[in-house]
Order: C-alpha cells, then structure tokens, then sequence
C-alpha cells in the first residue's frame, strides 16, 4: 500500500543524505610545520572562514608535517592528487622554478625596496596575482595557489656579540636560508651554512655554527636561540617579504562549485590582512619578553650591511633574469610597480618609523 509517512521519511532520509554528502567535501592540507606553529594557527583560522562562507559545504582538515609526505614532497603529493591541498612557503619551490623566490622570498624587497605591505600591494593591485596564477603552468603541475601569509620582514639574526662591521660579521659562521638568500650572503663573504629550524640550536650549542636567523622574535624565541646567543638584530634585507601559500589539487579544484571557489578566494584575501595583523602582536609580545625576561640586547645592524647585501642580491635577481624568461617578466613587474609605489611608501613610512623609533627608545 502506498504510504505518504513513508514516503515522507524517505525523502527526508535522501535530503540528509544529499547533505551529508555535500558536508563531505573535504581539502584536507598538510603543512610543512608541526602543528603548533603561528602558521598552522592561522591557516586553521582560514579554515573556519572558508566552512562559513560555504555553510559547510566545504571544509579544512590541515594534517601536520610528516602525515603523508615528507615537507620537500608536498608539491609533488598534491600535483599527484595524493592529498588535495599543500601549505609551505612558495619559494620552497624555488628548486622547481627559480621565480618562486619572486613571490615567497624576493631577496632584499627584490632589490627595489619592496615591504611586505607594498608586495601585497603589487600582488592584489599591481599585476602580481595574474602572473602568481601562471607560476603554476610555468612550472608544470597540475595546483591552484592561494596567497595566505605574510610572514616578514625577518631578524637579521642573533650573534654571540655585537658586530660593527661587516669585517666582524664574516669571521661569523652564519646559519642562513638556502638559495638566492644564502647566496647572496656568500658572495659578500659571510660563511653562510643552510639547515633545517630544528637543527639549529643544537649547531649553535655545539659551536658548529656561530650566528644564525630563523624568522622573527616569537618563532626565534619558541626555538631557543635566546638561550645561547644575547645579541639580536632586526634590521634584516634578506628577507623583508617572506610568504605562505596553500596548493589545491587543480582537479579537485576544478570539482568545487563557484560558490566554494570564491570561498577559498574571499577566505585568502582576509587571511593577508589577518596573519599581518597576527603576527605584529605576537612578535612584539615576544620580543617584549626576550628583552625583560631572558637578558636579550636589541642591536643596530652596521650601515655597511645594507650596501654589500643589496649589492649581491641584485647581482644575484639579474643573473636569474638573465637565465629564466618568466622569471625577469616577474621582476621586471615588480621593478615597474616600485618605480610608481616605493617613493610614496618609503616617504610615508620613514615618518612612521622614525615615531615608532622615538616611542621605543622611552621604554628603554
């Protein structure tokens, strides 16, 4: 016999079905950073705003380093569809395509002066997005990107004294980033030595090394440098900009509907403005605590820094430009863009800085 009841509770069974299956599209992500890291604390925050903005629809499962793939395999893991999403810094992949250090890590400001705030500038304003997008095909796999975290700028470093002179700071073997950064350092003579952040410490404790940079007061602070050397120095051209990014599967991408799509777009954006945001408090926070708590010494950095390392660094993009095509079209953008935004912004900010500077001084 036909029954409506029954009929009625069917339907409903299909519809929570129906929604059930659609809870189920799930971007499941693996960082290259454990899980307690600030990054991994904000691209949780993404996370949420992306199951938001879908009603759930769409949500993030971020896996930690290590889950499926080790951290130098992420890209490829995600270009296989062997997890659908990836985070890590974008010139991690500087090995696969020499312009990813234009967007994750360009090399003192890419030798035109460029802040992590006028990077944003050129990223959503200034043509960087459309290029970003193409860095993909240029280097073969098969991801949309997503622009998530600025990250800098970034210390130049702690010393086990105070160096006056770029004399003093190449009798210093230097923990420095590999590629186009470490480098750089190289060719201005500082004896620089790449190694992962775990190992660090432990080079430091063991004298192998004699200085080193990480990235900025909390993270330097959770590793425990302060334990070891006392002498910090901010004011870094290495890395001004240093940038993170998610990878999505481009076929699971392609899978998602324009509503989750602009989810992901919407959620990137705020999470610019909010990992900036972020990471100005807890940096000064704990930069706060390394200099009343743990005897740490704020240094000024020696002038003749600035010049050598700004030297090398544009020796170092030119000769890039010289050897990649895409590489000096995404430069010579940059280039473009600074010569119309960098005198206004570089103005504006000496004003801010030299206010912030006065204020600092009186806590002292």
């Amino acid at each position: 016999m036909f029954n409506l009841r029954t009929v009625a509770t069917g339907a409903v069974a299909l519809s929570l079905m129906a929604g059930s299956a659609m809870a189920e599209k799930v971007l499941r992500i693996q960082s290259v950073l454990p899980a307690t890291a600030d990054e991994v604390f904000m691209l949780n925050e993404f996370g949420k705003d992306v199951a938001a903005l879908t009603d759930g629809s769409l949500t993030i499962e971020v896996l930690p380093a290590g889950a499926i793939v080790g951290p130098r395999d992420i890209m490829d893991a995600v270009d296989a569809g062997l997890v659908e999403g990836g985070f890590a810094w974008t010139h991690y992949w500087g090995g696969k395509h020499v312009a990813a250090n234009l967007f994750g890590a360009p090399v003192a400001g890419a030798g035109v002066g460029l802040d992590n705030i006028a990077f944003l500038s050129w990223f959503q304003y200034g043509g960087g997005k459309e290029l970003y997008d193409r860095l993909w095909d240029e280097m073969g796999v098969n991801v949309k990107g997503f622009m998530l975290q600025p990250v800098g700028p970034e210390a130049l470093g702690w010393f086990p004294k105070p160096i006056e002179s770029m004399d003093d700071f190449r009798q210093m073997r230097f923990r420095a980033p590999p590629g186009m950064v470490g480098a750089a350092y190289a060719d201005i003579g500082v004896p620089a030595v790449a190694m992962g952040g775990g190992d660090i410490l432990p080079a430091l404790e063991k004298g192998t090394i004699d200085a080193a940079e990480w990235c900025c007061p909390k993270p330097d602070s959770v590793f425990g440098f302060q334990k070891v050397l006392k002498h910090y120095y901010l004011q870094g051209l290495h890395q001004v900009v240093v940038n993170a990014d998610m990878y999505v599967n481009g076929d699971f991408y392609d899978g998602l509907t324009d509503l989750e799509k602009k989810a992901l777009e919407v959620a990137a954006n705020a999470s610019l403005s909010k990992s900036m945001s972020y990471r100005i408090f807890e940096n000064g926070k704990a930069l706060k605590d390394l200099t009343d708590n743990h005897g740490v010494i704020l240094e000024d950095t020696p002038a003749d820094y600035f010049t050598e390392y700004m030297a090398a660094a544009r020796n170092a993009l030119q000769a890039a430009a010289d050897e990649n095509e895409f590489f000096a079209e995404v430069w010579q953008s940059q280039k473009d863009f600074a010569d119309v935004a960098v005198p206004f912004w570089a103005g504006a900010q000496a004003s801010n800085a030299s206010l912030g500077r006065a204020h600092a001084d009186t806590l002292k």
